[in-house]
């Protein structure tokens, strides 16, 4: 018996850990043998979500901006003197968190993969070495989470590909972001290329329509050069799309089970750091008040709505607009992208929130009616 099961050992659930550990019985899940393995991440990230992280990893690159080579061939880059993001070891990352959590308080049970959860006067998960009851289970147990599908009609509305290969070749710029894109290498979202040190993690992520995403990178490879030297592959699903709840009885979602995910980028540490809090405190208040229905849960998705909810739901129309874009949409956004003017706005993007330099773009006296006219050629 144990007062809160999380199901799931990644960055998402350790958070959450670590917080509720501080007051209650925390038990934690986790269906692989190590913290961190594999990685299924492109690992760049925010310093703000490092901050909101707890801990400090170490950094495999820092990147100032990015290049995007468009299907016709046109590269625009955009470029700050500030750092966008750094490059992290995600194993490292996860394993730092864990340990925090786990001087918390909070216990950790890996090769552990729980089978079911069941809902009643408690909750009932099923794994490996036996039965466990919790007072409350919160599910941070990815895009495929059984903790998510005990909810029922909780599917995630879009759900995309992904596909990275780690090759032993070191990226010729160490400071900048590669993404590729285009119907040849990413139907439906876009390829990349980080920089990681003395190798580089290249990779896409395609529509769930345009089928595996495998042969895709095997053509980016060729082209690159890249064939022969791949050293570590990892492949998952990205739930883009949101989904219809994030709390029922005596459940909780987080991460990649909720759904937590910028649909611009795939990137889900920044919006899960920035849940972990919330459900954390939503969560000991409601097991105060011996409190866990639905109702009383859903002031944790209220809240999230409140914080993260509206930039998610910007960046799902982006991405409506986006796949609708064929190969001459996106080279006639490329020529706009690398006019000077454009890119000195483009420059101050936000890797947590990218859908800002949108309004700024459409203020731009220069760039406001060309922006638009450019967006609705792309869309009619």
């Amino acid at each position: 018996m144990t007062d809160i099961a999380v199901v799931g050992g990644g960055p998402a659930g350790t958070a959450c850990a670590a917080l509720l550990a501080r007051g209650h019985d925390v038990t934690v899940f986790e269906e692989h043998p190590r913290i961190g393995v594999p990685v299924q991440c492109a690992g760049l990230i925010s310093d703000a979500a490092i901050r909101l992280s707890g801990v400090s990893p170490s950094f495999l690159a820092t990147v100032y901006g990015a290049e995007a080579v468009f299907p016709d061939g046109t590269v625009v880059e955009v470029r700050s003197k500030k750092p966008k993001a750094r490059v992290v070891d995600r194993s490292e990352l996860d394993s730092l968190m864990a340990a925090r959590a786990m001087d918390a308080g909070a216990e950790y049970r890996t090769s552990e993969r729980v089978r079911s959860v069941g809902v009643s006067d408690g909750v009932v998960l099923e794994h490996p070495s036996g039965t466990t009851r919790a007072d409350l289970a919160i599910g941070a147990d990815g895009p495929a989470s059984v903790v998510a599908a005990s909810i029922g009609n909780n599917a995630p509305s879009e759900m995309i590909r992904g596909i990275q290969a780690d090759v032993r070749v070191g990226m010729d710029r160490q400071d900048m972001f590669r993404m590729h894109l285009g119907s040849e290498f990413a139907p439906g979202f876009f390829a990349w290329e980080i920089p990681c040190g003395d190798f580089t993690r290249v990779g896409l992520c395609t529509s769930w329509s345009a089928g595996p995403p495998a042969p895709y990178l095997k053509h980016l490879l060729s082209r690159l050069g890249y064939s022969d030297k791949v050293i570590g592959m990892s492949c998952g699903r990205i739930p883009v799309g949101r989904r219809r709840t994030m709390s029922s009885d005596r459940i909780m979602l987080v991460g990649d089970a909720a759904s937590q995910i910028k649909p611009i980028s795939g990137g889900g540490i920044y919006p899960s750091m920035m849940a972990a809090p919330l459900l954390a405190e939503v969560a000991s208040s409601a097991i105060a008040e011996n409190d866990l229905s639905a109702k009383r849960l859903g002031e944790y998705d209220r809240r999230f709505e409140a914080v993260v909810g509206r930039e998610l739901r910007s960046g799902a129309r982006i991405r409506r607009w986006f796949v609708r874009m064929d190969d001459d949409d996106l080279n006639r956004a490329g020529g706009y992208s690398a006019r000077q003017d454009v890119r000195t706005v483009l420059d101050t993007m936000e890797i947590d929130n990218p859908v800002t330099v949108i309004p700024k773009l459409l203020r731009h006296p220069s760039v406001g009616i060309r922006g638009m006219y450019t967006l609705l050629r792309c869309l009619i």
